[in-house]
């Protein structure tokens, strides 16, 4: 008896070591990537691929001064946290909006229009980008904010609209009837009442819009030709010269980049991971 109960409990703590040790493995293969970007911003260009320490003896902290000033990276980052935080608010609204009518609402046609916003998933944005440009050519959109706006906008509704519906079908009836009772109408309901419950839903559906938008360079590249007009990904572009590419102004304006993503991960991670198990629960 003793015997099984020490072979149980020596199969366990090997069972964790395991675990964690492969754990362990996928997080340096994230990490280590990010240490790389920021160990080759602080190196010369001379030493970017000699230097094989993960932090250079002789820091160079004004690889990012240079990268900020030299790449003009004020206007490229206001344009980014424009773009980033109008399309998250659009989409968050308008996905809600929508999901919210899917999931608590009977109309004529609910399931049809649902699958059809389902199957734009499969299409990816670079597959429409020819019917996008002509759209917008005759709209006059095209080098404009707005177009830039909507274009990402409409490519993120419909992966919104299948996350909040999932998490709204799970919203108890009995919430919708005591929010009546109290005087709310439909809209009242939606934003008092299941609007507040679904902020883990919100949340994912914020930072993979977020990242999305952030990271956008081809859509950037294809619609915007005023520099004054352009992201902060085609700002990069700048150090990458058709013969020489300044790879540590380059590292220090990518590093510069990833800091408000991180960030806003880091402080959106609880409810981030609230969403994907409230997702995978079934009520």
């Amino acid at each position: 008896m003793k015997d099984s109960v020490l072979f149980y409990k020596i199969e366990k703590i090997l069972g964790w070591i395991r675990d964690h040790f492969f754990l362990i493995l996928v997080s340096l293969s994230c990490v280590f990537p990010l240490v790389w970007m920021l160990s080759s911003a602080l190196k010369t260009q001379a030493t970017v691929f000699s230097d094989m320490s993960l932090f250079p003896a002789h820091p160079q902290w004004g690889n990012f001064y240079l990268a900020w000033t030299k790449g003009g990276f004020g206007i490229y980052f206001f344009n980014s946290i424009f773009y980033t935080l109008t399309v998250v608010i659009g989409v968050v609204f308008i996905a809600s909006l929508a999901a919210y009518a899917f999931a608590r609402l009977e109309f004529p046609g609910k399931n049809i229009f649902f699958y059809l916003f389902l199957a734009t998933l499969m299409i990816p944005l670079p597959g429409a980008f020819i019917a996008l440009y002509v759209l917008l050519m005759k709209l006059h959109l095209v080098n404009t904010r707005l177009g830039y706006i909507l274009i990402q906008i409409n490519g993120g509704l419909a992966l919104g609209i299948f996350l909040l519906k999932t998490f709204f079908e799970r919203m108890p009836r009995d919430l919708e009837d005591a929010a009546r009772i109290d005087g709310c109408g439909k809209f009242g309901i939606y934003w008092r009442v299941a609007l507040p419950l679904a902020k883990p839903a919100i949340a994912v559906v914020v930072i993979f819009n977020a990242l999305t938008v952030w990271n956008e360079y081809l859509l950037a590249m294809l619609l915007l030709s005023n520099k004054s007009l352009m992201p902060l990904q085609r700002g990069l572009m700048i150090f990458q010269g058709a013969h020489v590419t300044q790879y540590p102004l380059l590292m220090a304006g990518i590093t510069i980049t990833v800091i408000p993503i991180v960030l806003m991960y880091i402080v959106m991670q609880k409810y981030i991971i609230a969403g994907i198990t409230a997702g995978a629960v079934t009520g």
